[in-house]
């Protein structure tokens, strides 16, 4: 091999294991997202006081971060349905959930904690559900639903 052609040689290698180099330091010195280490234990608290139920027609829990708003939205076939919400979070922590524009509805307001009840109510649509969750102050929250269509 040529002196030249060694050194070209070299000169790639070095360039191929700085790029890795640099490219394995980037992604390791990335920040990594900050999560409360409460989220799954509160995700786990909800389901377990909302738990699925074999007849729902749609189910959902999420986490919500202090002064959210965030909309569900469930296609389902017309008619009556019972809406079961929980909200599980630190002390102090609430949502506001409403069915249509928080302008129009105020909705109902519900205390987050690990002891809280499955607050229950019932809605008529033509074939799409809208959840509105406003998220106060306090933060942040898991919430879940359950909807189950009803005779009537």
């Amino acid at each position: 091999m040529s002196g030249d052609r060694a050194r070209g040689v070299a000169l790639y290698a070095t360039a191929a294991l700085l790029l890795a180099g640099g490219t394995t330091w980037w992604f390791r010195a990335a920040p990594r997202p900050a999560a409360d280490p409460m989220i799954a234990q509160w995700q786990a608290s909800a389901v377990r006081l909302l738990p699925d139920k074999a007849d729902q027609d749609d189910a959902d829990t999420v986490a919500l971060a202090a002064n959210s708003d965030h909309e569900m939205v469930s296609d389902v076939d017309p008619g009556t349905y019972q809406v079961s919400v929980v909200c599980v979070g630190g002390p102090d922590s609430r949502v506001r959930v409403s069915m249509d524009d928080t302008a129009i509805d105020s909705g109902l307001g519900l205390k987050c904690s690990d002891d809280s009840q499955a607050e229950q109510f019932d809605v008529g649509t033509s074939g799409r559900l809208r959840l509105h969750v406003s998220v106060g102050d306090v933060g942040p929250v898991v919430f879940r639903y359950i909807l189950l269509h009803t005779a009537g």
